[in-house]
Formats: structure tokens, sequence, C-alpha cells
């Protein structure tokens, strides 16, 4: 018997962009329940993204197209051994992976305001570069290496 499906969550749209992306950007962002200053946050990025010219919301958008992963591996246990089996990343997976690895990447960098780090991230993301996208691309990588065993998906 199946277990009943989860019910899909709604986000209030952000007060300056209107984007429930942005709005679930924040959520990402924010550490020990500090809403006001994860929104601070990306508020600032976003001005600086602004500040270079072009749409920052276009921007951040594009980042987070090229970030999330379209395939993934999952291990399998097969008679005994472990397969790495490639599969298709869900949707909401897809996006709580790529904000993941941008906020990751822009917390590793040190001695600048988190800020322009998170919008140094969004636009090297947009532009294809950086260490978000590395990240995408070892994991479809790995997804390619491994894809003898996409029989085994289940």
């Amino acid at each position: 018997m199946r277990r009943p499906l989860k019910k899909k969550r709604t986000w209030q749209p952000d007060t300056k962009y209107h984007s429930e992306l942005i709005t679930r950007f924040i959520n990402a962002v924010m550490w020990d329940g500090k809403k006001d200053t994860a929104r601070t946050l990306v508020y600032d990025a976003m001005a600086k993204l602004a500040a270079e010219g072009g749409d920052p919301l276009e921007t951040f958008d594009a980042a987070i197209r090229n970030v999330s992963p379209l395939m993934e591996v999952r291990s399998r246990r097969v008679g005994g051994a472990n397969y790495q089996v490639p599969r298709e990343v869900p949707q909401q997976r897809r996006l709580a992976l790529a904000f993941r690895w941008i906020i990751g990447s822009a917390r590793s960098g040190k001695g600048r305001p988190m800020a322009e780090k998170l919008a140094e991230q969004i636009k090297l993301a947009a532009n294809n570069e950086g260490d978000a996208i590395k990240k995408k691309d070892e994991m479809h990588r790995m997804a390619e290496a491994n894809k003898a065993f996409a029989h085994f998906a289940w």
C-alpha cells in the first residue's frame, strides 16, 4: 500500500519582487528563524545585481534555471551489490538543491559581506560559472557515468 501524498505547500509572494521563488530563497538563506536578517541579505544582494545593470529578478531566475540539476544518482541495493542508479530529479528537489548550492558557495567565501558574496554567486550562476554550476556538472557526470544501471530504476 502506498503512503498518502503530501499536501503541496503554497508560499506568499515576497513584498518587493512579488515572487514565490524569492520567498523560498529567503527561507533557505534564513538561519535560526531570523527571517528579517535573511530578507535584508537577499534584498541587498538583489540591489547589488540591479546596480550592475539588468533586471535582478531575471538574473536570479536564470541562475536558478542554470544550477538546477536534471539527473542525479540514487543508491539501490540489488542482489547484495549497491548500484548508483541515475534518476530524474523532481522539481521541488531541483529548487532545493539549486538554493543549497548557491547559498553554500556564497557562505564558503570568506572576508566579504554575505550580500556581496550572494550577489556574486547569483551572477556567476546566471553566466553558467561558479561553484554551484560545478556541483551540478559533477552530479550530471555521475549520472552519465552510471547510466548502464538505469534499468535498476524503481
